[in-house]
């Protein structure tokens, strides 16, 4: 019979992971601690500390020191870091705030990383296009050490694990109406102790002249105006355990770099390639407006995985990359009514509902409301193939039933995926009867392409797709297995693909990206290891062992949000619970303040940073 325990383990098979360093005696002739291996793990809720605000993301990224015992989070709202006491860590409480406005007027901060006594901080220009900083404090004084320029909108940022470097993904998004769109790459600063002494840039300019194959190979390269380097926008990064290779990902792009960490230099970009929603191990629900959980394949719908947060660890030797399949589009301009009003310089959006983009209407109909003019500079109108989606009553001239809202309709699709080309990757014409013709005013589309892939996956040092949780998300919550609150006492069967900010929201996101995994950190209990991953929308924590990257498995879901009525969540914000997972940080049992492994997860909505428990099942 298994018993619910904590187990002791040693320092190298239960490091903290995403900047945790773990602590060892100072006496070599101690005795290891016995090494115990648990059958299986669960999470139960422990604490919180809550910033009181919501909505604006004053919990974003956690991370900890082991040392001093604080949990380091970044608060956006302040655009600030909140430091925490977490010796009490049932009830942390916050002792200290570190603003960065000393470093460059009107700066905020975006990430952080903690490692070996110092705390790293990605900085955030005033211009979000010019180019932003990397911080360092010393994590015990919380004195500024000092700071280096980066390139443009510097986001998350690791250290490698020999300590040696600092990795930060500049991610360089355009401006609002994209007339300035600075290049992305990756920062690698050298570390010497409390100092950042040398900063070497990894860039995509090499890659400018090869556009076409690389839009070929699945990589999506389609900003306005934009050369590859602008185009590619770095996400998050994983490194390897021999600190010689980094892995980025290219989010809005589908695909991951690889980077050479000692030369800066980006060696390959990595295609990531389409989750196929037409087999029935993919499928999904992709109707918010049927009120009713209906999971099923959908031919001729691709998923791009589209990773946020990814992470490296290696079994027998081989590198393996987890990666959380949220799904991103470009969505500028989109506030701006002059774009919608057909002033293409004022923007780039690429969704659009797939009943806009197919209604045999044609555009002109959408004009002022949801219509990015760069697509209508392109056609008056778009049809479906009927080879593909005649199960849903497509013909040559016609959607059908496909544009229901209970079928394909409310579907956010990318108008910029999917539509026939030649050779040259131009736009193949149609005529409004459905035939080729190269004086017709109609896209053909062959395939819907939708954001992110509802899953997370395991994929080689190579990026190719070793294993995928496939529809698993999505089966949990329709099942009467899976249960919400602290207490586990809510129905997820209730609240399916509800989203993070409203209360009541069944089925809410089944047409857009579904329950959105976002954020993934490791932890290694004994000789097994295991992979938690965040949920944006309908929010919470997964745990799956993937001891084995072939055949990993679940094995417990928590989600702490407690309200899911009121309408307005912040109107009972003290009671709510967490909502908006965002960053995750995992605790082993040698560095947590109680002595077990543990959780902590910063949540941009509910502006609260909770602690969950790991417990581990023995014989």
């Amino acid at each position: 019979m298994n018993k619910w325990i904590i187990a002791a383990t040693s320092a190298a098979m239960m490091a903290a992971v995403v900047g945790c360093k773990s602590s060892s005696s100072d006496d070599d002739t101690a005795e290891t601690p016995e090494v115990v291996t648990p059958e299986s793990i669960s999470l139960s809720y422990l604490g919180r500390y809550s910033s009181g605000v919501f909505g604006q993301s004053a919990a974003e990224i956690p991370a900890y020191d082991a040392q001093n015992q604080h949990i380091f989070i970044v608060n956006a709202q302040k655009g600030a870091v909140d430091v925490l006491d977490a010796s009490d860590i049932a009830n942390p409480t916050l002792v200290q705030t570190l603003t960065v406005e000393s470093i460059a007027e009107g700066a905020v901060v975006n990430s952080i990383a903690f490692k070996a006594g110092y705390l790293a901080v990605a900085v955030e220009a005033a211009t979000k296009t010019d180019p932003g900083y990397v911080a360092l404090f010393d994590a015990t004084t919380l004195e500024l050490l000092g700071s280096r320029q980066v390139g443009a909108l510097p986001d998350m940022l690791t250290f490698t694990p020999d300590g040696k470097y600092l990795l930060v993904a500049n991610e360089g998004e355009p401006s609002n109406d994209y007339s300035v769109d600075p290049e992305g790459s990756i920062s690698i600063l050298s570390v010497n102790g409390d100092e950042l002494v040398e900063v070497k840039t990894a860039d995509f300019s090499a890659f400018n002249s090869q556009k076409a194959a690389l839009q070929d190979a699945g990589v999506r390269i389609f900003g306005p105006g934009a050369s590859v380097a602008q185009d590619l926008e770095p996400e998050y990064i994983a490194v390897s355990a021999d600190s010689a290779t980094a892995w980025v990902s290219l989010q809005e792009n589908n695909a991951l770099a690889k980077v050479d960490i000692a030369s800066a230099t980006v060696t390959e970009i990595l295609p990531l390639g389409y989750k196929d929603h037409g087999q029935e191990e993919n499928a999904l629900d992709l109707s918010d407006s049927d009120d009713a959980i209906n999971i099923k394949a959908w031919p001729g719908v691709l998923g791009m995985y589209q990773p946020d947060a990814i992470y490296a660890y290696e079994v027998d030797g081989s590198t393996y990359l987890i990666t959380a399949n949220e799904g991103d589009s470009r969505a500028w301009g989109e506030d701006d009514q002059a774009y919608w009003d057909g002033d293409a310089s004022k923007g780039f959006v690429e969704e659009f509902r797939m009943k806009s983009l197919t209604d045999s209407r044609g555009f002109n109909r959408r004009v002022g409301d949801d219509l990015a003019p760069q697509l209508h500079a392109m056609a008056e109108g778009a049809l479906i193939n009927p080879s593909v989606f005649g199960y849903c009553g497509a013909t040559m001239t016609d959607r059908g039933d496909c544009g229901e809202d209970e079928q394909l309709g409310r579907l956010t699709v990318a108008w910029t995926d999917g539509y026939r080309k030649d050779a040259d990757g131009n736009p193949v014409m149609f005529d409004a009867t459905g035939i080729e013709n190269p004086a017709g005013d109609r896209l053909m589309y062959d395939n819907l392409y939708a954001y992110g892939a509802r899953s997370f996956s395991i994929r080689d040092e190579d990026g190719n797709l070793v294993w995928d949780s496939a529809d698993q998300f999505e089966q949990h919550f329709a099942s009467a297995d899976c249960m919400l609150g602290s207490n586990r006492d809510i129905p997820c069967v209730d609240y399916f693909n509800a989203t993070h900010d409203e209360g009541d929201t069944f089925d809410n996101r089944s047409d857009n990206k579904g329950p959105e995994p976002e954020g993934i950190t490791v932890g290694h209990l004994g000789n097994k290891t295991f992979a938690f991953i965040g949920l944006e929308r309908i929010g919470g924590v997964m745990a799956y062992d993937i001891t084995d990257p072939t055949a990993p498995f679940f094995v417990d879901y928590l989600n702490t949000r407690e309200d899911w009525t009121s309408e307005d969540p912040e109107s009972v914000l003290a009671d709510a619970g967490d909502l908006g997972p965002e960053g995750l940080v995992f605790i082993s049992a040698q560095d947590s303040p109680n002595g077990e492994a543990l959780l902590v997860i910063g949540n941009e909505v509910s502006g609260t940073t909770a602690v969950y428990q790991i417990n581990q099942a023995v014989e």
